[in-house]
């Protein structure tokens, strides 16, 4: 077995995606790095996600209530929940977020 290196998965200057699947496993998950003020809009999946924040400040949406939470946080958002978050701090954003799913499945509101 091979390391896989975050850069061969990544989506954008912000995000790599793991999808389990691909890999032989049963879970994915994102690696993003966000600026002060960015973050993805309301979005929802049919499993639990489970956010790890390594580095910054977060305000997380979850079903229409907010929580703020920062570096050394764990945040569990239920399945088919709507979620979103937004770095509301003053420095990079950097989290992981585990998909108990083989392949990462998401529904955006605004779509």
């Amino acid at each position: 077995m091979e390391p896989i290196s975050l850069e061969s998965l990544a989506l954008s200057h912000r995000a790599a995606r793991f999808n389990g699947k691909d890999h032989g496993t049963t879970i994915s998950f994102f690696v993003t790095n966000h600026a002060p003020g960015e973050g993805p809009s309301l979005h929802r999946h049919p499993y639990p996600e489970t956010f790890i924040v390594q580095q910054g400040s977060v305000t997380f949406t979850v079903d229409g209530e907010q929580v703020v939470t920062s570096a050394g946080n764990v945040v569990v958002v239920p399945a088919d929940t709507w979620h979103g978050f937004k770095n509301t701090g003053e420095e990079p954003l950097r989290q992981v977020s585990v998909h108990a799913a083989p392949e990462v499945v998401q529904e955006f509101l605004d779509e």
